[in-house]
């Protein structure tokens, strides 16, 4: 909720084989008053239609500006903008996802670009019985085809997610707090919502006391496909549980003990996995404390997405133009092994551009392979 990743991409489908050529990525940061107001919409917090109406134009305009910004790396020329939205709630009750809200209103980002816009990506997956999260696992599943496996490929962002990529069946789950706990803590500490470089984290000890209350919530113990989100990892999470230790908690020590947690959560899935490599992606990678608690809990080599080629800053906005192209090309967008689908659905609608809309005909085959080609991965 920090900002707007953005990457422009060339996809070019050969057969069955999907050519992915980075073209750059940054990220566009939220004004501080809009990432005020929508960190104090998420739960618990209210929000009134008045208010989210506002959030939804304020967002969709932000997103315009984005894209304008994608377009300067893809020196001016684009076919196609999709947007994966700002997930403002994420609706699961008993084990099973019955709704989501992503905001930003794409009619912006057509207006601001003339291009035509992909936008709603998650929400078809849970009409057809799926969590709608984490889609990572199509472009995961398509990248990793050919390694050895069973791999899995993490995602470090506010929610922690991985791919499990040649094993049993394809799969893919939150495994719960990524960088949400960390960040709300820090921002609490030093009034930045980040550690940067996980400093603060390694000046301190993990308390087990509270790492031990953390741990008994009942997510870690959910079957897969499952989904979460800031909905349940928040502040009044986090309240409760140092309520429960009784005890005051040093700020670096209740650093310490989130990036612990993270840590500790990861590994648990990627070890019931049995994975023999991991590859990481994600604002994550970036805490060198956090890798390196992952790297000591996993007997797995953890590697960085680039090392393969994939940008790991850019990877989550690559996902959304992949699954634009997708939708665009009229193929299956999700994995229903990966989100509990009852099976594969075309996702997303599509806002027009300046023109008619006009539609490529439909792909002959569905993608089963994807190569990343050198490009600029800036």
């Amino acid at each position: 909720m920090d900002g707007v990743d953005v990457a422009a991409a060339e996809l070019r489908l050969d057969g069955d084989v999907l050519d992915l050529r980075p073209l750059g990525s940054t990220t566009v940061a939220y004004p501080p008053d809009l990432h005020r107001d929508l960190l104090a919409a998420l739960p618990p917090g209210e929000c009134s239609a008045a208010e989210l109406c506002r959030l939804d134009t304020l967002v969709g305009q932000h997103f315009a500006a984005a894209a304008k910004a994608g377009l300067e790396l893809a020196d001016g020329r684009a076919h196609l903008v999709a947007s994966l939205g700002q997930t403002l709630y994420h609706w699961v009750e008993d084990g099973k996802a019955r709704g989501t809200l992503q905001i930003g209103q794409p009619a912006w980002i057509a207006e601001a670009t003339g291009l035509p816009v992909v936008s709603d990506l998650r929400a078809r997956d849970v009409a057809a019985g799926g969590h709608g999260a984490p889609l990572a696992g199509v472009l995961d599943a398509l990248w990793l085809a050919d390694e050895p496996g069973p791999g899995v490929a993490l995602n470090i962002g506010g929610i922690a997610n991985i791919t499990v990529v040649g094993g049993e069946r394809p799969l893919a789950y939150d495994t719960g707090p990524g960088n949400a706990l960390i960040d709300l803590a820090a921002a609490r500490i030093t009034g930045r919502p980040q550690d940067t470089d996980g400093a603060i984290a390694a000046s301190g000890t993990v308390r087990t006391d509270l790492l031990d209350v953390l741990l008994a919530d009942e997510y870690y113990r959910l079957a897969p496909p499952k989904s979460t989100g800031k909905e349940r990892f928040n502040a009044e999470h986090l309240d409760r549980a140092l309520a429960r230790i009784g005890t005051e908690v040093d700020g670096a020590d209740l650093l310490a003990t989130l990036t612990e947690l993270t840590a500790r959560t990861v590994a648990d899935a990627c070890r019931a996995e049995g994975a023999v490599r991991v590859v990481a992606s994600g604002g994550g990678v970036h805490n060198p404390v956090l890798l390196a608690a992952l790297r000591r809990l996993l007997d797995a080599p953890v590697l960085v997405s680039d090392e393969l080629g994939l940008p790991s800053d850019g990877k989550e906005a690559l996902l959304t133009a992949l699954l634009g192209f997708l939708t665009w090309h009229g193929t299956y967008g999700n994995t229903p092994g990966t989100t509990g689908a009852a099976g594969p659905r075309l996702l997303g609608s599509i806002t027009p551009g300046a023109g008619p809309l006009r539609l490529p005909a439909p792909a002959v085959h569905q993608p089963s392979r994807l190569r990343v080609q050198p490009g600029d991965t800036a």
